[in-house]
């Protein structure tokens, strides 16, 4: 059963991402009509009970926009991503 809205508290965060998954998740935000931070939570909180987030429509659209800006990481690079001099 899905409750009705909640009353939460939000803080800004300065959490650094690598720069073509932050223009595939603000494409796919943009693509949903939502805010970049509601599609994080919306992941993370799916992520949390072992949930996908994504239809396989939207998982399509993904892979769509990751061609798009080039994105060729995927999860078996999550745990081996080093930041480039110039990153830093």
């Amino acid at each position: 059963m899905v409750q009705s809205s909640m009353s939460i508290e939000r803080v800004q965060t300065g959490v650094r991402l690598e720069k073509r998954l932050v223009k595939v998740l603000k494409a796919l935000a943009e693509h949903r009509d939502m805010s970049l931070g509601d599609l994080i939570e919306g992941i993370v909180l799916h992520a949390f009970e072992g949930q996908t987030p994504f239809s396989p429509a939207t998982l399509e659209t993904i892979n769509q926009l990751k061609r798009i800006y080039g994105l060729e990481l995927g999860a078996a690079n999550s745990h081996r991503l080093a930041e480039g001099e110039e990153g830093r």
